[in-house]
């Protein structure tokens, strides 16, 4: 389920827009390969210089090579188990440290988005992008350096066992998160259908951490659902933006349509987003054609590139809409909702949104690994950045545990109050 721009799909999804592209980002093509080349000359042919073939003129990687040498000189597992693999297995260490090192490269930049996919968790990024996978159904991120829920998916098992957006999970099976990239978390917390992972959950409200127990399923994620209410209110509720959510969502404004209502209400509560090009086409149902979407700002790096409605545009003044958002509406759930409000076609209502203003590109380092790594920033139709702490809507309405508890709705209710003024 990968672009043009992505939110990751894994057992839960690691919260990033990925753009794919057959070119990469040359500096990091070419460190790589300088750095393949540089164990290899080490290993075979004694010290090398700091000057690698390919590697940029200005940097002096002599101390990596210093040390590669003195770990070769020096280093002694304190395990003898490790000791004795590594005897029997020279090539898969060499191969271990030079992922360690672009991984290392890749956190260095300090983004949350941008971690490096050695063979295992590239090889469950590519299954789980198919839009099937094993696991229990939630997306997370990086924030304030502790893994965080994005939203769980609806209907999954992290949904029913009480996971929520802005969780902070702490331990993953008794292993501490802290410091814990993506990679890791996906491969800690995936596992095969009907096992169960424990996950230590602080959240707001909490007077000390909780334990959540999740059982593994195979997960299918639903993308579109309408609903036409008795009150004349038409619901369509995208749950993420998948390949076909496009061809879906036409047939959902189909029925809205032919229901004969005039009053919408688009629901992206716990939408983690997905591929960019389908929340432009959703958006071009509402907009004129030229309207600007969303712009991708490469701060210089190389020519912006802004994502324009097509122009299908076939409702009139009559309709009415609003939009429901929540603090797991994240990236194409917020280039589409900031999009339609800023071009006066509905209001925002709910809670604040997650707040991912980025756009990451996926790029093959070798055929078992790629770098995902951040490469512009999104821009609302105002040309301001889709502020990190995300973006408050017209009308705040929280939900409190004790409306879940009764069922009840606020944000929607306030929805239908504010398209039936008189109801």
């Amino acid at each position: 389920m990968l672009e043009e721009g992505e939110t990751q799909q894994l057992p839960f999804r690691a919260a990033a827009h990925v753009r794919v592209r057959t070119m990469a980002a040359a500096c990091i093509v070419v460190l790589a390969i300088g750095f393949a080349f540089g164990y290899t000359f080490a290993a075979g042919k004694g010290p090398v210089s700091g000057a690698l073939l390919g590697a940029p003129a200005d940097v002096d990687f002599s101390p990596v090579w210093k040390a590669w040498r003195t770990i070769d000189e020096k280093f002694v597992p304190a395990a003898v188990a490790t000791s004795t693999r590594l005897a029997t297995s020279t090539d898969e260490a060499n191969r271990t440290r030079v992922w360690g090192m672009i991984q290392g490269l890749a956190e260095s930049l300090g983004d949350p988005y941008t971690f490096f996919l050695p063979p295992k968790e590239n090889e469950i990024f590519a299954e789980d992008i198919s839009g099937e996978f094993s696991g229990v159904g939630m997306e997370i991120a990086v924030r304030d350096q502790v893994i965080t829920v994005v939203s769980p998916l609806k209907g999954t098992p992290a949904e029913r066992a009480g996971i929520k957006s802005g969780d902070r999970v702490l331990e993953i099976d008794g292993a501490s998160t802290e410091g814990m990239d993506i990679s890791t978390a996906v491969s800690r917390i995936r596992g095969p259908k009907g096992t169960q992972v424990a996950l230590l959950i602080m959240r707001e409200g909490f007077n000390a951490p909780r334990a959540f127990k999740v059982t593994r399923e195979v997960i299918n994620i639903p993308t579109v659902i309408t609903t036409a209410r008795p009150d004349g209110v038409f619901v369509i509720e995208i749950r993420n933006f998948t390949a076909n959510s496009p061809t879906l969502f036409r047939s959902a404004l189909r029925e809205f349509v032919e229901s004969g209502y005039s009053r919408l209400i688009l629901d992206l509560r716990g939408n983690p987003g997905g591929y960019l090009e389908a929340a432009v086409d959703m958006a071009s149902w509402f907009l004129p054609s030229g309207k600007v979407v969303v712009t991708e700002d490469y701060a210089g790096h190389a020519e912006n590139i802004a994502h324009r409605s097509r122009g299908y545009d076939i409702f009139n003044e009559n309709l009415r809409m609003v939009i429901l958002v929540d603090r797991g509406s994240a990236s194409a759930s917020e280039i589409l909702a900031g999009a339609l409000r800023y071009h006066g076609i509905g209001e925002m209502v709910g809670d604040r949104t997650f707040g991912k203003g980025s756009v990451q590109e996926l790029v093959e380092i070798t055929s078992k690994t790629a770098l995902k790594l951040t490469v512009a920033r999104w821009l609302g139709p105002d040309g301001e950045q889709i502020p990190l702490d995300g973006i408050k809507p017209d009308v705040e309405v929280k939900i409190s545990e004790e409306d879940i508890k009764a069922g009840e709705d606020p944000q929607l209710d306030k929805a239908v109050e504010l398209l039936n003024p008189t109801s």
